[in-house]
């Protein structure tokens, strides 16, 4: 390719909403345009980009033995009633009537249309196992999109369904999406970990997700320092301590703490350390009477210097939402910052592990302006009637849920999704096939996602410097940028730039002339920005002295090589990648 011809398109100044490194760096090198909130124009280097990565990611999907597809983006809403997320997904669900007043939807994934396609196609147990996928747009219409395309509302994503006769099948698919995954993440050049994490709205059981290591990464993930565990903070388990509560050493007594509602400020206050506060948080639960009080509003208690998860959280009481202010006052005659368990109201009291093997703890009096010192389990509060769960995110530290080593925590960028969804939609749906004896059965279904815009901007996140992007040679634009200085003015120069333009598209490596006519300074921000691994330069000097200058994107100076073993020198750089 010729970048006269490529359309370069780089501008110094990203906009000023532009927050992460991806957005800025994608905005300034012209490989998106943004065109609505959350919807961009993939211009012609962010494009060779993406088709990169979907190259490699369906090379590795048919060497595993699924089959390519494309499903409609725009979908019925009687798939979606039948399945029971058309009132369940929410408004991300984009929903529109077509001219006949029927109800369609923009598809965010497609579990309910491939479900359709097995009920109609896969009917007896010899069809079966079957790996659908496809590479599609995407749509969800997020409340706040932000971060350009890693948090955007239109994408694309590939998304893989497996169709099976029994769970045994089913783990063995997964178990060979999961080697897929990883070679697919190590063949695209990046840092990741594959992780244990909660279903979410898709449902089934068992999920890993896949996340590019990057200090910008929306999600935290814990592993262990002794073992190949890791999960999500919002699955992580936090075990119970294993010290033995001790023996109450204080009186209960109540102290004014006027204006204190946070645990750091009770604790500075008080002089007492922060672990030996308890954090109460009132939330309603969506799912019970509104007009039953006990178990509808319920009490969680955390540690002082831990966070609820609410994820956690929810699998234990449902769906729910934190109390507004008036319904903690009606509830217990007191405002938010000063409640705790210690009240003449029956109340429903979840307790963290942590909290349950506290003794001597601090927490809210039920009166504004006061807490209580010196609390104690069973001597203060009746332990046996409320629910002892694990409550909280895991913190750096924790020892690891599988006994080997202490957890440590960084950030990641979620980029892949596997999931064993078993029969929530074939039941839904009524997706059977026939058995060996002729009796229906609902198929195990698996569902398998890749963010393929995403991983563009999560590859950003991870490799950039203070000059712009620098890519991993598989997903870069250009593999290599060859840059004539005085193409335009040296016949000399624009003759050998020609036969070596011509002799690497010979040798398969994918290079971009760079005959623009512009200065050399111009031409390497450009190809540095853009993130182009590897840049050959060829000039009068180095003709004359038979020689090519070299550098590598992460190089701090350039290298003189062979202008005659140019291809071989290059490919030896390839090879020490």
């Amino acid at each position: 390719m010729r970048s006269s011809r490529h359309f370069i398109s780089t501008i110094k100044e990203a906009p000023s909403d532009a927050e992460l490194v991806s957005h800025q760096l994608m905005i300034r090198a012209g490989m998106i345009r943004r065109l609505a909130a959350g919807i961009y124009t993939w211009m012609p280097a962010g494009l060779r980009v993406v088709r990169k990565i979907e190259a490699i990611v369906r090379e590795e999907m048919n060497r595993a033995g699924a089959t390519e597809l494309s499903m409609p983006v725009v979908q019925p809403a009687e798939l979606w009633q039948e399945s029971g997320r058309w009132a369940a997904y929410g408004p991300e669900l984009l929903r529109f009537k077509d001219r006949h007043d029927r109800d369609f939807v923009i598809q965010p994934t497609s579990e309910e249309v491939v479900t359709e396609i097995a009920r109609a196609e896969l009917r007896s147990y010899r069809k079966l196992p079957v790996h659908f996928y496809q590479i599609q747009t995407k749509f969800r219409d997020e409340r706040r999109p932000r971060f350009g395309i890693m948090r955007g509302r239109e994408f694309i994503m590939k998304d893989g369904y497996s169709f099976h006769a029994d769970h045994a099948d089913l783990q063995r698919e997964y178990r060979n999406m999961y080697d897929t995954y990883t070679r697919i993440f190590t063949r695209l050049g990046l840092k990741f970990r594959a992780v244990a994490a909660d279903t979410g709205a898709i449902g089934g059981t068992g999920s890993h997700e896949f996340q590019v290591l990057a200090d910008s990464g929306e999600d935290a993930i814990a592993y262990s320092t002794g073992s190949d565990y890791a999960a999500n903070v919002e699955l992580a388990e936090a075990i119970a301590p294993r010290e033995l509560r001790k023996s109450p050493m204080a009186e209960k007594t109540k102290v004014a703490t006027p204006g204190k509602t946070k645990c750091e400020d009770v604790a500075t206050f008080l002089n007492t350390p922060l672990t030996q506060t308890v954090k109460a948080i009132a939330v309603i639960r969506n799912d019970a009477p509104k007009e039953a009080f006990i178990g509808r509003f319920v009490m969680l208690l955390v540690r002082g210097d831990h966070e609820l998860n609410e994820v956690k959280a929810q699998k234990i009481l449902g769906a729910f939402r934190f109390a507004k202010e008036d319904e903690i006052e009606n509830a217990l005659k007191c405002r938010s910052g000063y409640i705790g368990p210690i009240t003449d109201q029956l109340l429903t009291v979840y307790v963290d592990r942590a909290v349950a093997a506290m003794s001597d703890f601090v927490c809210g009096a039920n009166e504004p302006g006061f807490h209580l010192k010196g609390v104690n389990w069973g001597r203060d509060f009746d332990l046996q009637s409320t629910f002892i769960q694990d409550l909280r995110k895991v913190v750096e530290g924790d020892p690891s849920p599988d006994g080997k080593g202490m957890l440590k925590i960084q950030r990641g960028i979620e980029v892949g999704h596997i999931f064993q969804l078993r029969t929530k939609y074939s039941e839904a749906l009524k997706a059977t096939y026939l058995d060996a004896k002729q009796q229906p059965q609902p198929m195990e279904m698996g569902c398998y996602g890749i963010g393929i815009t995403r991983i563009a901007a999560a590859a950003i996140e991870q490799n950039h410097d203070e000059r712009g992007i620098v890519f991993p040679r598989p997903i870069a634009p250009f593999e290599v940028c060859l840059v004539p200085i005085g193409f335009h003015k040296s016949p000399a120069v624009r003759e050998a730039a020609e036969k070596l333009y011509a002799e690497l598209q010979a040798a398969g490596i994918d290079v971009l002339l760079e005959d623009r006519d512009e200065r050399p300074g111009v031409l390497f921000a450009d190809m540095d920005l853009l993130g182009i691994p590897h840049r050959l330069v060829l000039s009068e000097r180095g003709l004359a002295a038979g020689t090519i200058e070299y550098k590598g994107r992460r190089q701090a100076e350039p290298e003189n090589a062979p202008l005659a073993s140019a291809l071989a020198f290059l490919r030896e750089k390839f090879t020490a990648e």
